[in-house]
């Protein structure tokens, strides 16, 4: 069974808490019991050099009442819960702080540097106690002779019990860090797992196909963005299948038309309905469709090379040469509508850097496009101009213009503005889509100003040529 991404943080919290318990349990609990071990051995063994002090006193001469020094050695042992024998160098406990009947006993074995290189040493001491002590011992000195010495116990179940009560504070203060650290887990669930609950419904529903599903995520960090990019995309898709399903309405349309007249035209001749002598008239029609249907095929498959990014040829070439020689192809049609052209240049020669080819095709569009829609004895004006490191190349008509609400449409596929309108019915859509998109390939831009009934003007830039 895969667990979530949620369950696993959780289990990871609580891995985090036990192996962080164990962690505090095993160290703390050590450290704690050396170091009150240390401390309360450092403190006994100051008592113990200054009972010891006190009883050189009588070792050297001075006056001093003994049972006096007894009193204040208990005293000291019932204030710090220790255990105080005074033993002389053979062992003989001569004074006992819990005055038990301990005092004349003979310690079998003593040795006063048991303790070796310590301060302290933990046992039975010489088996006078069933329990493990902490044992420390001072020596008694009187006019530089050893006399005997002081000896102070404290039961280890003392210290531990004091080190348990540490290590419980240490274990509160843990456990309320543990409970606090589920502000994390809430955090996390809150600005990580809930969000992201959302982007995966979101992402099965794009799988799934609902492209108009929407992430309800208003967040301005990383969660958001990435919701926000989810909701971009789908709608991005969408707009795309959208669009495919017109695209392919609207070749369909285009195709359809054109194969109707000419399989028309062709059964008509077949079954004789029309007569011999207008074959030649429909035939040239048929001709004319077919044409139609070439420049269809060629555009769409121009589109299809543009939208792969295919190579671009660059070179550097006179772009007014090149509009003189498009515009020149034109004469036989200008001169069958009295069509002029206006070509203005700021130097006689202009030269840039992009692919000849492909703006001739750009200047072929435009123009044609222009003629299309220009008024029969109208005059087109085509300019060329620098501005800065690029060259600005104008083709403007005085037609009928574009109407306002169909200025953004032009540049998409097979859009045409109402073809009632048109000088030419025959267009197929393309001609603008393949401009943009030579033009956005060479990275640069192309505009248009219209006003409807006074005419259009497409301006598109291309980079100077560098001299070298």
């Amino acid at each position: 069974m895969k667990l979530s991404l949620y369950l696993k943080f959780i289990a990871g919290y609580l891995v985090f808490g036990v192996l962080g318990f164990a962690a505090v349990w095993t160290v703390s609990s050590g450290m704690m019991y050396q170091y009150l071990l240390r401390e309360r051995a450092d403190a006994m063994y100051d008592e113990a050099n200054l009972i010891a002090s006190a009883y050189s006193n009588i070792y050297q001469g001075e006056k001093q009442d003994l049972e006096s020094a007894y009193q204040q050695l208990q005293a000291v042992a019932v204030f710090v819960d220790l255990e105080i024998w005074v033993v002389n160098r053979q062992g003989v406990i001569v004074v006992d702080s819990n005055h038990s009947a301990r005092t004349g006993e003979t310690i079998e074995g003593f040795d006063p540097m048991v303790t070796g290189n310590k301060s302290y040493v933990i046992g039975d001491y010489f088996g006078q106690f069933p329990y493990d002590v902490l044992s420390v011992s001072a020596p008694i000195i009187g006019n530089y002779n050893t006399y005997g010495y002081v000896t102070v116990h404290m039961p280890v179940s003392t210290i531990r019990a004091d080190s348990d009560q540490g290590l419980n504070v240490i274990y509160i203060s843990a456990a309320i860090i543990f409970v606090l650290s589920l502000i994390i887990l809430l955090v996390f669930t809150k600005t990580v797992y809930f969000p992201l609950k959302k982007i995966t419904e979101g992402a099965n529903q794009y799988a799934a196909g609902n492209l108009d599903y929407r992430i309800d995520l208003e967040a301005g960090d990383e969660m958001g963005y990435l919701a926000a990019t989810l909701n971009y995309m789908s709608a991005e898709l969408n707009k795309m299948e959208e669009y495919q399903r017109n695209f392919i309405a609207n070749v369909s349309h285009d195709f359809r038309s054109p194969l109707t007249s000419i399989k028309g035209y062709l059964e008509a001749i077949i079954d004789g309905t029309i007569p011999p002598e207008m074959y030649e008239k429909y035939l040239k029609r048929v001709i004319s469709e077919t044409e139609r249907l070439t420049k269809l095929t060629q555009g769409l498959l121009t589109l299809n090379s543009l939208d792969g990014k295919g190579y671009l040829n660059r070179s550097n070439f006179d772009i007014n040469r090149v509009i003189k020689d498009t515009a020149a192809s034109f004469e036989g049609i200008c001169m069958g509508r009295d069509i002029n052209f206006d070509l203005t240049f700021t130097d006689n020669i202009q030269m840039v850097y992009a692919d000849m080819g492909k703006i001739q095709q750009v200047l072929y569009n435009l123009i044609d496009n222009a003629i299309k829609f220009s008024y029969d004895g109208s005059t087109i004006f085509i300019q060329a101009y620098q501005r800065n490191e690029k060259i600005f190349v104008s083709v403007k008509d005085t037609g009928i213009g574009i109407p306002k609400n169909s200025v953004k449409k032009i540049w998409d596929r097979f859009y045409k503005t109402d073809q009632s309108r048109g000088r030419d019915k025959r267009g197929t859509g393309l001609g603008l889509a393949i401009v943009k998109e030579i033009i956005q390939d060479h990275g640069e831009n192309i505009d248009v100003v219209s006003t409807e009934g006074a005419g259009s003007e497409f301006i598109f830039s291309l980079p100077r040529a560098t001299v070298l």
